[in-house]
């Protein structure tokens, strides 16, 4: 039953994607960035889809498991803040410079802004490899749930190449136009899932009220953020995590593809709401497992908790919630590195005048399926917890934003400025990383409880801010900075 809803679900998707195809225009601004024609509900739906992946859905559930309440305040709580600001003031300008200069990637704003076409190249090979933790997520959390949730009868590379198989198919028929209506039928699904599966376990503890009281009379730790040094710095370094978003290739290509600046209107305001909607119940039901599952779990706790209290229709159900988390987010990706790919080093590289729209679009689909299926064979030797995975590449994205800031908000920066800011993100996140391999239980700096983000994110501001003042001043940036 769980696999025969699963395969409905996973064709109710292609359906989908193949009906964005009939609008297909077979160039490449169509095939990246839907002709920048996608209206403001669209827009809301798949930036929340393609910004909330296995690591709401599985990671948060499962490290609050491990943690507690604190997991909603290290990103929830902060992202349903920081994440529509960023929207309003990087969004709506990167979209405006987009359509003004024709840009169908953040490389292109870079180059042409800092007019240095080595800092483009520089970005997208830091770009690229920061992706592939990220996307490993998807794919890793596709074949996990796939094995928990048929009790191993199914291999975990079968989830996976599901997952990768599906998205290649809609992704490469309709690009951008068919991920977004995908996305919002995708986003739909585990949000509605989420929320059923909350009311149906939340009821079988007899309801909120008395799960919390359980949970507090057995673990008081859970129910409690902490008020120690560790857990304090350890919160306030966790903050800057949501400003990740802002470098993601993935979400400045749905930037680039609404249809105007007033559809920026709809996600601003009504993502707060959509984020609570899916992080409460995915943190609140990994706490709750601790009342029945004392012991460490096998499989991600938020199946463990669906299999044990409910029937098999709801449990195919969560499945196709899992992989509409993943596949929401995954589709996105790769057809941002696939526009990366096609337009900043194919066309940029001696290509341009050569180069047809229907060879553009043919590049973006081979760099696709390629980044899928590296993805893919790496997924089957990572042995990280989605969680982890997440916060290495959202650490190292969340370094590159002083670059992106500077460029939309201050003339000042430099090229050489932005430069260093890339290379200290780059030098700092090998080294905390290569350092988090010997660490003991939950890696900080120097066991303070700061995670790396803390030190890589203002080393990043600081180093763009001090090289950009002690370097000349560019030129030719008035036109980045005219009236909108």
């Amino acid at each position: 039953m769980i696999m025969v809803v699963v395969a409905i679900y996973l064709g109710l998707v292609l359906i989908v994607g193949a009906m964005g195809h009939r609008l297909f225009r077979a160039t490449g601004e169509d095939y990246f960035v839907a002709s920048r024609s996608i209206g403001p509900v669209v827009l809301l739906m798949t930036l929340l889809g393609t910004n909330l992946t296995a690591f709401t859905m599985l990671g948060a559930s499962g490290e609050a498991y491990r943690q507690g309440v604190v997991v909603f305040g290290l990103m929830g709580a902060s992202s349903a803040i920081v994440i529509p600001f960023l929207f309003y003031y990087l969004g709506t300008k990167s979209w405006w410079l987009g359509k003004r200069f024709s840009y169908l990637t953040q490389i292109q704003l870079i180059r042409d802004r800092y007019t240095s076409p080595a800092l483009g190249t520089l970005l997208f090979v830091v770009v690229v490899l920061l992706m592939l933790p990220y996307i490993l997520i998807g794919v890793k959390g596709g074949g996990d749930a796939l094995v928990a949730i048929t009790r191993g009868d199914w291999p975990s590379w079968a989830g996976s190449l599901l997952v990768c198989g599906v998205t290649f198919l809609y992704v490469t028929y309709g690009g951008m136009r068919s991920t977004a209506w995908a996305n919002t039928f995708q986003t739909t699904v585990f949000i509605l899932v989420g929320l059923v599966a909350y009311l149906v376990i939340m009821d079988h503890y007899g309801g909120i009220g008395k799960a919390m009281t359980t949970l507090r009379d057995a673990h008081p730790e859970f129910v409690v953020f902490g008020s120690d040094s560790y857990a304090t710095l350890k919160m306030l370094s966790y903050q800057m995590l949501p400003m990740s978003v802002a470098a993601f290739p993935h979400i400045y290509g749905h930037w680039l593809s609404a249809r105007t600046a007033r559809s920026f209107q709809t996600p601003i305001v009504f993502y707060p709401i959509c984020i609570a909607a899916v992080w409460v119940p995915s943190v609140t039901l990994g706490m709750v497992g601790r009342i029945d599952f004392t012991a460490p779990v096998n499989g991600p706790i938020l199946i463990e908790l669906i299999l044990a209290h409910t029937g098999g229709v709801l449990a195919g159900c969560l499945a196709a919630g899992v992989f509409a988390a993943i596949m929401s987010s995954l589709d996105s990706q790769t057809l941002a590195l696939g526009a990366m790919f096609t337009e900043d080093i194919v066309r940029f590289y001696g290509f341009d005048d050569q180069l047809s729209e229907k060879q553009q679009v043919l590049f973006g689909r081979v760099f696709v399926a390629a980044f899928l299926a590296l993805a893919f064979v790496a997924s089957l030797f990572t042995t990280r917890s989605i969680f982890e995975l997440g916060t290495w590449s959202l650490t190292g994205f969340a370094g590159l934003v002083p670059v992106f800031v500077g460029a939309l908000y201050w003339k000042r920066s430099t090229k050489q400025g932005a430069a260093a800011a890339i290379l200290s993100v780059i030098g700092l996140w090998i080294f905390f990383f290569a350092d988090s391999l010997t660490a003991d239980g939950a890696y900080s700096v120097g066991g303070t409880g700061l995670i790396p983000a803390g030190v890589i994110v203002p080393v990043s501001a600081l180093l763009l801010v001090l090289v950009s003042l002690a370097t000349n001043p560019p030129r030719d940036t008035d036109r980045f900075f005219a009236r909108r």
